[in-house]
């Protein structure tokens, strides 16, 4: 039998998949569907409080062309789950195709959803589609957060060129309350580099919050931020923040304080390590 070259295989893919769904039970959020595939693992420690932690991982070590994950998360009726990630995800030069990473959250009646995830480092000439799909019933409340940096500075990395592209979609009781799109093409640098967008800064995040809390909590957030690089917003019953920094380490120092002001005051979980 005639084996092909080595030029000719066509390079291992990562795929994972992993969904997780709670239920209340006895005063407390409980595990009720579990379904993990791939390089995708899930991970629910301990919390010694009513509510449910998880903490996702790409047993991959990081992402690079043609690598697909899913994620779906659905907390019902009374539940809270808060949802972060292992390490920073780290997206790497491609050699072909785009890394694509989907989630897909929803929040029940009276539920809480935290999406924590630690930041997404882009190396140089790396390609990611990533998308968020959020579901919220009329009386649930959601936070969310999505950080990048454009290298590790300290580790003398920059990114030239490359592609990112992020989709957000909130929808509360049918209707889309949120929406938008990022994109990065080409030479990300001279983009970055631009006042409109980045002014030269390597680090920037989102934080949304949609919640029974929106209106209490917008003044502190923006006591929290002071005069930080970056502003938040409150309207339509949602607070949208926008926040830059010269370095990842800079970003954590602004973001830590500020996820704990919209989690009324609780810490940002444990494997968030300044």
């Amino acid at each position: 039998m005639q084996q092909n070259s080595a030029g000719d295989t066509p390079p291992q893919r990562a795929r994972g998949s992993g969904r997780l769904v709670t239920k209340a039970f006895a005063g407390r959020t409980r595990l009720d569907q579990f379904f993990q595939e791939g390089c995708a693992k899930i991970r629910l420690p301990e919390t010694f409080s009513p509510e449910m932690e998880a903490i996702l991982i790409n047993t991959s070590g990081g992402l690079t062309g043609g690598d697909v994950i899913d994620w779906s998360v659905a907390a019902s009726a009374s539940t809270r789950l808060s949802v972060t990630t292992q390490a920073n995800e780290k997206i790497y030069k491609a050699a072909a195709d785009t890394a694509s990473v989907s989630t897909h959250i929803t929040v029940g009646e009276n539920a809480s959803v935290h999406w924590l995830p630690q930041e997404t480092i882009l190396f140089d000439r790396s390609s990611l589609t990533r998308r968020l799909d959020v579901d919220l019933a009329e009386t649930s409340e959601f936070l969310a957060v999505e950080a990048v940096i454009l290298g590790r500075k300290m580790m003398g990395e920059a990114v030239n060129l490359g592609f990112f592209r992020d989709r957000w979609r909130v929808r509360r009781a049918g209707s889309l309350i949120h929406a938008e799109e990022m994109r990065f093409d080409g030479e990300i640098a001279r983009l970055a580099e631009a006042a409109a967008v980045l002014s030269g800064q390597v680090a920037f995040a989102t934080l949304f919050y949609s919640g029974p809390l929106a209106e209490a909590l917008f003044p502190k957030l923006r006591d929290c931020l002071g005069p930080t690089s970056g502003g938040a917003s409150f309207f339509n019953d949602k607070i949208v923040a926008r926040l830059t920094a010269p370095t990842g380490f800079e970003l954590r120092k602004i973001l830590v304080p500020a996820i704990s002001v919209l989690r009324n005051g609780a810490p940002v979980p444990k494997v968030w390590n300044i």
